[in-house]
């Protein structure tokens, strides 16, 4: 009977088992290192992007700016003197000139308050009148020695005097009567049409209400176009200047402006510049507060560079053009200035002649090799 060695058998197993594993980690190691020598050479091989040439030459771009018509003069008009509205002479739509008669107001009491600064007037200028000839009659006297004592001279003078004052005040006080008797009559300012009315005869009015008008005037015939225009446009333009607009009233038709104010103040959240141009409507065919855009072709600007828009990338803290310098990625702070459809201005550490990433984004990492 042949004996068993299972010791034997057991520990060759072992032996076989150990060397199997050996083999598989050595294998496995050897896939590992070729694939970490594959990925480094991906990394560092090329990347192709399509470039483009850095181009010295302006952008022509025709810029729609929304503008709006308004009147040139225009006037709330409130009652100057508490009242009642005893004739309006005019209506919404009413053609008026200036220093035509809009309404007329009556207030008795200030009629009365006439009456009584005259009187009172005429009651001081009396008393003057009086007092002035008794001091020249007791200047005569004096004439004589002792006719006339020092002080009854004074006292006459001073009295006169007094009275010159007091007669003075009173009719300056008759006369601001009569003005505010002017008040109760509301004349034109100027040339236009009336584009509100909110009373009507027998209605009370107060100077003390500011809230809404009796009447609202507006000059029609020369209007103002109040736009905004881009900083990077405005220091084009100067005074005299004419733009072209339109209106949604009448498609199709341009009409024209010419620049007569310029504020020559940026705002600094929008950076633009108001600017205002004088607009005549003999016609009347536009009105205030019609919506209108102005049509501008801006030319390209001296000394530019342009590339195509999709080089540039806007993020949230930065614009810039991705450079290729040295077939490597470099990312160049830049500002921007007109733009057509594929083309847009740029300024900044870049030359004319330099490549860039045509279509650039922000995932594009500085510093790597572009082919």
């Amino acid at each position: 009977m042949v004996a068993i060695n299972y010791s034997y058998i057991k520990n060759t197993y072992m032996k076989i088992v150990s060397s199997l594993l050996f083999v598989t980690l050595l294998v496995a190691c050897s896939d590992k290192k070729q694939d970490d020598t594959k990925k480094d050479a991906n990394k560092n091989a090329p990347i192709h992007y399509d470039v483009a040439l850095v181009e010295q030459k302006g952008v022509t771009t025709q810029l729609k700016l929304p503008s709006q018509l308004v009147a040139y003069q225009q006037v709330s008009i409130f009652p100057k003197v508490n009242g009642y509205v005893k004739t309006v002479l005019v209506d919404i739509g009413s053609k008026v000139k200036k220093g035509d008669l809009l309404m007329i107001l009556e207030a008795p009491e200030l009629e009365e308050a006439v009456l009584q600064a005259k009187e009172k007037f005429a009651r001081a200028k009396s008393d003057f009148s009086i007092d002035k000839d008794k001091y020249f009659r007791l200047i005569e006297a004096a004439q004589t020695p002792g006719a006339v004592s020092p002080l009854d001279l004074s006292s006459a003078k001073t009295k006169m005097e007094a009275d010159s004052a007091l007669s003075n005040a009173e009719k300056a006080n008759w006369n601001m009567q009569q003005t505010m008797m002017e008040y109760l009559k509301v004349i034109a300012p100027f040339d236009g049409v009336i584009t509100i009315r909110n009373v009507h005869p027998g209605a009370l009015v107060s100077a003390a209400i500011k809230d809404i008008p009796m009447l609202e005037l507006k000059e029609v015939k020369h209007l103002r176009l109040e736009v905004d225009i881009p900083e990077n446009v405005s220091a084009q333009l100067k005074q005299h200047d004419t733009l072209s607009f339109v209106v949604d009233a009448f498609p199709g038709k341009k009409m024209v402006g010419v620049i007569s104010r310029k504020s020559m103040n940026i705002n600094t959240q929008m950076h633009v510049e108001r600017i205002e141009l004088d607009v005549y409507n003999n016609d009347e065919k536009l009105a205030p507060g019609m919506f209108a855009d102005v049509v501008y072709d801006a030319k390209g600007t001296t000394g530019a560079l342009s590339v195509p828009k999709s080089a540039v990338v806007t993020s949230t803290e930065r614009k810039y053009v991705i450079a290729v310098r040295d077939n490597k990625s470099v990312k160049v702070d830049v500002t921007t200035g007109n733009e057509s459809i594929d083309k847009v201005e740029i300024f900044g550490d870049i030359k004319e002649g330099e490549k860039v990433i045509v279509n650039a984004n922000d995932d594009i990492k500085e510093g790597i090799t572009i082919q």
